[in-house]
């Protein structure tokens, strides 16, 4: 119990950590201290919650709300794909232009078929992404995201960073927010760009 406590507060550590050196509502041009040289995003090759094989190339002409997470997340990860879902409620007609997408850092648990029953507790349109353990690390490299097994155990958690990145039709980054920032805000900022 004791190193699960542990275990724990190094994940919120990592979290609050990581999201006080990203100032989250401000593009990369516009954030004190981030240089606009910081190349975010790139091209991937994953499996969609359909079991299709998709890639960059599949989203670009579209803006995209991009969460990095896992099914098995008991709080953050729920938390964060219904912001999304709520934010592009508030878009109304202009989130034809926005794909929300989540992307499974679990390869071993999330498969296709779990990530299909799972995306139906949100955003008609999101996409639930997957893949080998070798193309999971590589998206979240381009995405500079960290994440790791919090123990060994069989009903493990998984520590990560919860940004959800709002990446423009070129698929470069434009800007991000940090985990509980209200949906309204997102609406707002990704309004401006469409």
């Amino acid at each position: 119990m004791q190193r699960l406590f542990t275990i724990l507060c190094l994940g919120i550590v990592l979290i609050v950590v990581g999201a006080w050196t990203w100032n989250p509502v401000q593009s990369a041009e516009e954030t004190p201290g981030v240089s606009s040289h910081i190349s975010i995003g790139g091209a991937f090759t994953l499996i969609d919650h359909n079991g299709k094989t998709v890639t960059d190339a599949n989203f670009r002409g579209r803006y995209m709300l991009v969460f990095f997470g896992y099914t098995f997340c008991p709080d953050v990860c729920p938390t964060a794909l219904q912001t999304i879902t709520d934010a592009m409620d508030l878009l109304g007609a202009k989130a034809d232009k926005v794909q929300p997408v989540f992307i499974s850092v679990d390869p071993e648990r999330d498969t296709p078929k779990v990530l299909k029953s799972f995306m139906e507790n949100f955003h008609p349109r999101m996409i639930g992404l997957t893949g080998s353990s070798e193309q999971v690390a590589a998206v979240a490299k381009i995405y500079r995201l960290y994440y790791a097994k919090a123990s060994d155990e069989d009903d493990y958690l998984i520590d990560h960073q919860a940004f959800i990145y709002l990446m423009g039709p070129d698929g470069k980054i434009i800007t991000y927010f940090p985990h509980g920032i209200a949906p309204d805000a997102i609406a707002t900022k990704v309004r401006k760009h469409l």
